[in-house]
C-alpha cells in the first residue's frame, strides 16, 4: 500500500476518519477470518466477553432479539492477531495519520453482528471510555466482510472530532455504555461508510460514530485495534487491558512504563 499521500492525510485531519482500501488481502485476510470464526466457535456464543443487545430503535433491552457478540484482547487468543498488529501497511498508515513514529497498543476487540439480528449502536465518542491528554488515540477497524447500510456498517459524522469531548449521556441513564445526545446527533444525519472485506477504517476517538442494525442475511465481522502514542497520558484512571502499552512501532521513553513493569515484577 505504501505511505499515505498528503491528500489522504489532510482528508483525515479534516474529517476525522479515512478508509484504507484493501489494506489486508489474500492469505493474511483468509487466515485472520478463519481464526476469527474459530475463536467465536470456541467461545460460548450465548455469553461472550462483551456483547450488547438492542432494538431497531437503538434502545437496549435484555429481551431484545437483536444482539452483537464481542471478544476482547484478540492477540491473547491466537498468534495471527498479534502478527496483524505488526502489519507494515497498517503501521505506515497509522504513523502518517497519528503524526508520530511511536505507536502503542491500547486494546483490541472483535464485534460480530449476526445476520438478521445484529444490534445497532447509538452515536457516541470513544473518548469517554479512555480519555487521554493529547487525544492521540486512534481506532483501526478491519472489516472481514463487505459492509453497507443493510448489514450494519459504521456511520460517521465527518468533522465531529473537532467538537472536542461532548456531553456523555450514557452514565446518566445508568448504562455502562457511552453515547451522546441522539436528538442533537441522530444517526440519520451521519454518513454510512461502505467498505469491502480487507478495508480498514481509521478514525479519531473523538469522532462521532455509531451503526445500524444488521437486517440482512450477511454477517458483519470486524476487529478493532485502538492505538496511541505511548507518551500520551490517560486522564484519570482506566481499566487495565492485557497488552496495553505494547509498543508496535518506535520507542517508549516514558519512565512510567519502566516503573509499571518493576511494580508488576514485585
Amino acid at each position: 500500500m505504501g505511505r499515505l499521500s498528503q491528500d489522504q492525510i489532510q482528508f483525515f485531519k479534516d474529517n476525522g476518519y479515512i478508509i484504507l482500501k484493501k489494506l489486508v488481502q489474500g492469505k493474511e485476510l483468509q487466515r485472520i477470518t478463519e481464526e476469527y470464526d474459530n475463536l467465536f466457535h470456541r467461545k460460548n456464543e450465548s455469553k461472550m466477553e462483551s456483547s450488547w443487545v438492542g432494538s431497531e430503535k437503538n434502545h437496549r433491552a435484555s429481551d431484545s432479539p437483536y444482539t452483537v457478540k464481542g471478544i476482547h484482547n484478540l492477540q491473547m487468543h491466537h498468534a495471527v492477531f498479534g502478527r496483524y498488529l505488526y502489519n507494515d501497511n497498517l503501521l505506515d498508515a497509522m504513523e502518517d495519520l497519528m503524526g508520530t513514529p511511536n505507536i502503542a497498543l491500547h486494546h483490541t476487540k472483535a464485534h460480530y453482528k449476526p445476520p438478521e439480528k445484529g444490534a445497532a449502536y447509538p452515536m457516541h465518542q470513544d473518548y469517554h471510555y479512555f480519555p487521554y491528554e493529547n487525544d492521540t488515540m486512534t481506532a483501526a477497524v478491519l472489516f472481514l466482510d463487505d459492509a453497507d447500510v443493510e448489514n450494519g456498517t459504521l456511520f460517521v459524522w465527518p468533522g465531529s472530532h473537532k467538537f472536542g469531548p461532548l456531553e456523555d449521556f450514557g452514565p446518566k441513564e445508568g448504562s455502562e455504555f457511552h453515547y451522546v445526545d441522539q436528538k442533537k446527533y441522530p444517526i440519520e444525519k451521519a454518513i454510512p461508510v461502505v467498505v469491502e472485506a480487507g478495508d480498514v477504517i481509521a478514525f479519531s476517538y473523538l469522532m462521532l460514530h455509531g451503526s445500524t442494525p444488521n437486517l440482512s442475511k450477511r454477517p458483519r465481522r470486524m476487529l478493532l485495534a485502538q492505538l496511541y502514542d505511548p507518551h500520551d497520558k490517560p486522564i484519570g484512571g482506566e481499566r487495565s487491558q492485557p497488552g496495553k502499552g505494547w509498543v508496535l512501532r518506535g520507542v517508549n521513553l516514558n519512565r512510567d512504563a519502566t516503573v509499571a513493569r518493576r511494580a508488576d515484577d514485585n
